[in-house]
């Protein structure tokens, strides 16, 4: 079993300009992405709109992110579902195809209690052997898995990370107290600030258009112990960060890419593209960040 640690993206899924998944773009951007220097890889989250994909489009994306990995990066598929029977199917495709673990967003619309939240993850836990990293986003989630009940999921044998996304930055600490090794934070929306509190990892958005500069402000704190250094580089690239925060993470991520030289396609709805006024400011961030895709050309499907 693999150990995760470092900023992993949360990965767009490209689209052709016929509005289908894009499988020579998506191929290229995995091995942007690793040869950029990025720590791991996850499909179908949030950003990669799994709730906008049918059954064959996630196994489509599953299989061609683990395939084009090759190993080299360890890659976590998103199998969150309102129905646990449903993410124990997901999670098991995710076990077959190769994938090194799974992350799971609790179910978002039942509003389940915490006794139902430790039976949800148990029932997927004792289903497959791969690790499981919980997904807390209560801002989408309609869920806030609070540390005292992640202490509870924690007890179950491979739930062994949590990806911790509110402004809430001492939860981080708070996990780490009352799980100690039995919990792995990384951070969601903050990374630098979760990295100074003890997180031992960043799923992040920002990497989709900076993968070498998420994962050094990673690697100078939690490998060189370069704090000041690290929050300089963080500073410097918080606009993009912040650009990508909020409602525009999938129609501003690919904005940015877009203008960067990589089509990925448009948001499916209803999510849009984004508006001129905001389409020009990632225009505008390009330019100022110098930014450009400069991976290998994208070869026909």
């Amino acid at each position: 079993m693999k150990t995760f640690r470092g900023t992993y993206t949360v990965m767009v899924t490209p689209f052709t300009t016929g509005g289908e998944v894009d499988v020579a773009a998506l191929r290229a951007f995995v091995d942007w992405q690793i040869a950029q220097g990025i720590h791991g890889l996850i499909p179908l989250g949030s950003t990669g709109e799994f709730l906008s994909l049918d059954d064959d489009e996630k196994a489509l994306v599953a299989e061609i992110v683990i395939r084009q990995a090759a190993g080299r990066v360890p890659v976590l598929i998103g199998t969150g579902a309102e129905d646990t029977r449903e993410v124990v199917r997901l999670s098991r495709r995710a076990e077959k195809l190769g994938a090194d673990g799974v992350m799971i967003i609790p179910p978002f619309y039942s509003t389940p209690t915490d006794d139902e939240l430790v039976h949800h993850y148990k029932t997927v836990a004792d289903a497959i052997s791969l690790p499981i990293m919980i997904y807390n986003n209560p801002a989408t989630a309609n869920v806030d898995l609070k540390p005292q009940l992640v202490a509870r999921i924690a007890e179950i044998e491979n739930c062994l990370y949590i990806k911790e996304s509110t402004l809430e930055v001492t939860r981080v600490r708070d996990i780490i107290r009352l799980c100690g090794d039995r919990m792995t934070v990384f951070g969601g929306i903050l990374g630098f600030e979760s990295f100074v509190e003890g997180a031992r990892g960043w799923v992040a958005v920002a990497s989709n258009v900076v993968p070498s500069e998420m994962a050094r402000i990673f690697s100078l704190v939690a490998d060189e112990g370069a704090i000041k250094e690290a929050r300089e580089l963080y500073l410097k690239y918080l606009p993009v960060i912040e650009f990508v925060g909020g409602q525009a993470y999938v129609a501003g991520s690919k904005a940015l890419l877009g203008h960067m030289g990589f089509s990925v396609g448009n948001p499916r709805p209803p999510r849009l593209q984004l508006p001129a006024a905001q389409d020009a400011a990632a225009r505008a961030l390009v330019k100022t960040f110098d930014l450009a895709w400069r991976g290998a050309p994208i070869a026909a499907a």
